[in-house]
């Protein structure tokens, strides 16, 4: 293998790259979003300086399902999705998430930082309820229900869009050979070529049980505002640099 083959592949391992070139599309990628107040003390906990988490102590917990990601497969995540300001500017800051894939769990740390592990979400209908579930190494860490399609938002999909075009941040952490960061950064990005092709909202609860592995508990819920549910195809593109600790 030559410098130019090397200097060509997308990812490691060179025999059996575990992600191709992006950008990454998906088709009919599924949310179930679960929006409440948390506590200001461990807001700021988790999130990290400079952003600023919302003033009104918001959290999104949700569940995604992605049938159809190129280049990842077909798979689930959920995770913790916190509203934060950035100099004035309105982001969200992912800082949970767990899925059941390598793919994009490789993908997702190596290129823009996001906190992904490996466990077991699971979206789906249950009769007449959205049910989402995360069982982390066997124990259960997240459950979320909201009333199957009360409310439509068809007439209204530019709130929908809105919320998915939001700026996105994350924070990557990469070690060098000596263990020490030779990337600290904050990154950010926003979702591409949005297409929604459904949206609805609804009564939602959330019980979180606290877990040493899957922290999500560590924001405690003080007051459900209300579920969402929404189906799109959308293009991850690459991301950009926003903050670097290194060079602060």
């Amino acid at each position: 293998m030559n410098r130019e083959e090397i200097l060509g592949l997308p990812s490691i391992p060179a025999a059996s790259p575990s992600y191709p070139f992006g950008p990454y599309r998906f088709i009919n990628r599924e949310y179930f979003v679960i929006l409440y107040e948390s506590d200001r003390d461990a807001l700021r906990a988790a999130v990290p300086e400079p952003l600023e988490p919302s003033k009104e102590n918001l959290v999104a917990y949700e569940w995604i399902k992605m049938p159809d990601a190129s280049g990842f497969g077909d798979y689930c995540e959920s995770g913790v999705v916190i509203p934060v300001t950035y100099q004035g500017k309105g982001y969200s800051f992912v800082s949970q998430m767990y899925l059941d894939d390598e793919a994009p769990i490789a993908a997702g740390r190596e290129i823009w930082g996001f906190p992904k592990k490996y466990a077991y979400p699971v979206l789906k209908v249950a009769s007449d309820t959205l049910t989402g579930t995360l069982h982390y190494g066997g124990q259960p860490v997240a459950i979320g229900t909201m009333s199957y399609k009360h409310e439509s938002l068809a007439r209204n999909p530019e709130k929908t869009l809105a919320s998915m075009t939001t700026p996105q941040v994350t924070l990557k952490v990469m070690p060098g050979v000596d263990g020490k960061p030779a990337i600290a950064q904050l990154i950010t990005f926003s979702l591409e070529d949005v297409t929604v092709k459904g949206s609805w909202v609804g009564p939602a609860r959330l019980h979180l049980i606290p877990h040493a592995n899957a922290p999500a508990a560590d924001l405690p819920i003080r007051r459900v505002i209300g579920g969402r549910h929404f189906i799109a195809d959308l293009t991850l593109p690459y991301g950009r640099v926003l903050h670097d600790y290194l060079k602060a």
